[in-house]
């Protein structure tokens, strides 16, 4: 990556950002929050410059920085995607730890966070503006969509389908060829057996409807 990266979202997910792009020497140019009790502080060194609405920074992205966007609020990232994708026609970048093991076969879009540990295996598939905490295993032929969270220690099974904006907590198993609807819940530590339908929470072992 030539250019350096202002990442959007100063909390922990963003220190978790900033230590990925460091492991991979990538320059981190700033970062900007909304929140503005942040603004003017550090993060091991680097700056919170001001919002993520603030032109005299964000007019930088697309030409003299990239972009990642380290906020874990689902409407807050999909808004944050669509108004750089309409006003600076730009991709977020991905942030990859370098411990990680991506199979050759597997195919990830923009804007992912792939913490350390975290296994894809063949043929899987990762869509866009995920986040994939730490020792996430992606099994096999599995597909996850866009704006999924899946918790530090989870197993995605061979063959499982993960629909767009689901939420999957900690140490969650997701057994092989289930599929997940759009906009579910997992709660940590269950075990998923069977399908879970669109917009539905399931928790437990067996995972049923909260």
């Amino acid at each position: 990556m030539e250019n350096p990266v202002m990442i959007l979202g100063a909390g922990g997910l963003g220190a978790v950002a900033l230590d990925i792009f460091k492991t991979n020497n990538v320059v981190v140019y700033a970062f900007l929050d909304d929140n503005k009790e942040l603004h003017n502080t550090e993060i091991d060194d680097v700056i919170v410059m001001g919002s993520t609405d603030d032109d005299d920074y964000t007019k930088l992205i697309g030409k003299r920085c990239e972009v990642f966007i380290a906020i874990d609020e689902l409407k807050v990232r999909q808004n944050l995607v669509e108004t750089l994708h309409n006003d600076k026609k730009v991709q977020p970048v991905n942030a990859i730890h370098e411990q990680t093991a991506i199979a050759a076969t597997a195919t990830i879009g923009h804007g992912n966070l792939i913490s350390a540990g975290t296994i894809i295996n063949a043929r899987a598939e990762i869509g866009s503006h995920n986040l994939l905490h730490s020792r996430v295993i992606v099994d096999y032929d599995a597909k996850v969509g866009d704006f999924v969270q899946i918790g530090a220690g989870s197993i995605i099974g061979a063959g499982v389908s993960i629909d767009d904006n689901v939420f999957i907590g900690s140490g969650v198993t997701i057994v092989s060829g289930v599929k997940i609807g759009k906009g579910a819940r997992i709660g940590a530590g269950s075990v998923v057996v069977e399908s879970v339908k669109a917009r539905e929470t399931v928790f437990g072992n067996p995972a049923k409807k909260v």
